[in-house]
């Protein structure tokens, strides 16, 4: 294990720096080598929620930092480990905190420390702050850690998310005094900026003049909040604290499990947008199309505006990568990429931000050693991101999406009961694209349009598999469909 001690810390040295001190403190703090052969990397961590948050928002990172230290490496896991606990309040975890440091069970890192407690307010409308004390700390919710990078100066606006980014702003400037787009509900697949846009709102809201009450939650962190309440028997203060919040921002909707858990959810997002307090949701889907959210919820979220980040193009790929050089060069004012680089790299890795970020993160570690890099070499180094996105795993949100623009109709009339020619036709070829472009079943297919029966969505295939043999044209249009959707 020798050697791989000394690879785990390199890794654990290039996060560090990467993700910066706060964040790795928070998440990574107590991330330890379980095992290690040729090809698999097993990390352990103390509870599962913090296995499954760094499952869903750090693990590619640490495979590719693991890559570059092995190429031997295919997979990096995450595991629980096992803990015991001793009796008393300030009982550690099997890593044996200190008893500052000790934290309740399933408690992650992020909250163990006053200082390092990011985000919370306070019942009478206190500012973002460390853990209070005495009576204060009694009426304070906890939110998710902020990455201070993540604000709206180093947001890149681009075409592809340029309303979200509009509507983000308006609702981050209003404090509290008016409602905007409530609740606003920004969806896109992953790596596409709705974490940093979410977290920059919170950011931003809190240093309004106004003093508004905000909060910045994931689904995981608040589930984790109210099963922990329950545990404690203090779910009802729990409840009481967030009666007073003026802006709610929760990110990762899409993880929002349990019946108990989403039923009362649906309360408090009644409960505040009943009182105008605004309210702001991300998600890696529409809200109509998260099947796991009780209907009410689903209804509450569609009543209110849905806006799409969409993939960045070209110019806006171009923009990110100069931003964070830029960055870097403040730190290391020797530091140069050349544009020929930059723009080679933005013309090939193009399935996300996420990627396009690792990408310039595997050029920053490599031109320390090679400072001569080539466009043959970077594509060397870069080659699994180039092909990261192929072939590309379809959604059928990606077929409703097209289908929609193509035929000039709404996503929302698509999954709707209008039974109109102009939206029957493009639900009928949309379902027949779901079928033929992805694995999914009739059922659940007929569930991603609105809840229609399997019979209808098999109707449907059955009439454009007929349409197509005898019209030549809507072959070709089909065909055109399926690139616009694969690309």
């Amino acid at each position: 294990m020798n050697r791989s001690n000394q690879v785990f810390d390199r890794v654990t040295a290039r996060l560090k720096a990467q993700v910066g001190p706060e964040v790795f403190t928070s998440w990574f703090g107590r991330l330890k080598l379980q095992s290690a052969s040729k090809s698999v990397v097993r990390l352990s961590v103390p509870t599962t929620f913090l296995k499954s948050w760094i499952n869903n928002k750090y693990l590619d990172q640490i495979t590719a930092l693991f890559q570059d230290e092995d190429a031997g490496i295919l997979k990096v896991e995450i595991v629980v480990r096992s803990a015991t606990r001793a009796a008393g309040p300030n009982s550690g975890d099997s890593d044996t905190a200190s008893p500052s440091e000790a934290v309740s069970p399933g408690q992650p890192a992020a909250v163990s420390k006053r200082r390092e407690a990011p985000l919370m307010v306070n019942g009478a409308g206190a500012h973002f702050s460390g853990f209070a004390k005495g009576q204060q700390a009694a009426n304070s919710v906890i939110g998710s850690p902020l990455d201070p990078r993540y604000t709206f100066d180093s947001y890149v606006e681009g075409s592809s998310n340029r309303v979200a980014l509009a509507a983000a702003k308006t609702i981050a400037e209003a404090g509290t005094g008016s409602v905007r787009f409530n609740p606003l509900f920004i969806h896109s697949s992953v790596g596409l900026g709705k974490t940093h846009l979410l977290q920059a709102i919170a950011a931003a809201a809190s240093r309004h003049a106004r003093n508004p009450r905000v909060v910045y939650l994931t689904a995981e962190y608040f589930m984790w909040r109210f099963a922990t309440a329950i545990r404690d028997n203090d779910a009802l203060s729990f409840k009481e604290s967030l009666r007073n919040i003026d802006l709610l921002v929760i990110d990762d909707m899409q993880f929002l499990q349990g019946k108990s858990i989403q039923h009362e959810f649906c309360h408090l997002l009644n409960m505040l947008l009943d009182s105008a307090r605004q309210v702001v949701v991300a998600a890696d889907r529409a809200p109509w199309e998260l099947e796991s959210l009780d209907p009410r919820v689903r209804s509450r979220l569609q009543g209110g505006v849905a806006i799409e980040i969409e993939a960045p193009d070209y110019e806006m790929r171009l923009d990110m990568l100069r931003q964070r050089l830029a960055v870097a060069q403040i730190e290391d004012g020797t530091l140069d990429i050349g544009e020929d680089i930059l723009g080679h790299v933005a013309q090939n890795i193009t399935a996300s931000g996420r990627e396009l970020e690792g990408a310039f993160n595997q050029l920053l570690f490599r031109r320390s050693f090679e400072p001569n890099l080539t466009l043959e070499r970077v594509d060397q180094l870069l080659g699994h991101l180039v092909n990261a996105g192929e072939p590309k795993r379809v959604r059928i949100e990606d077929i409703q999406r097209v289908v929609s623009r193509h035929y000039n109709v709404s996503r929302q009339e698509l999954v709707s009961d209008r039974r109109t020619r102009v939206i029957v036709k493009p639900r009928q070829i949309a379902m027949y694209l779901a079928k033929t472009m992805t694995p999914r079943s009739f059922p659940e297919i007929g569930r991603r349009f609105g809840g229609r029966d399997h019979t209808t969505v098999l109707h449907a295939v059955r009439k454009i598999e007929g349409l197509i043999t005898a019209d030549t044209k809507l072959g070709h249009e089909i065909e055109l469909l399926k690139r616009l959707i694969i690309e």
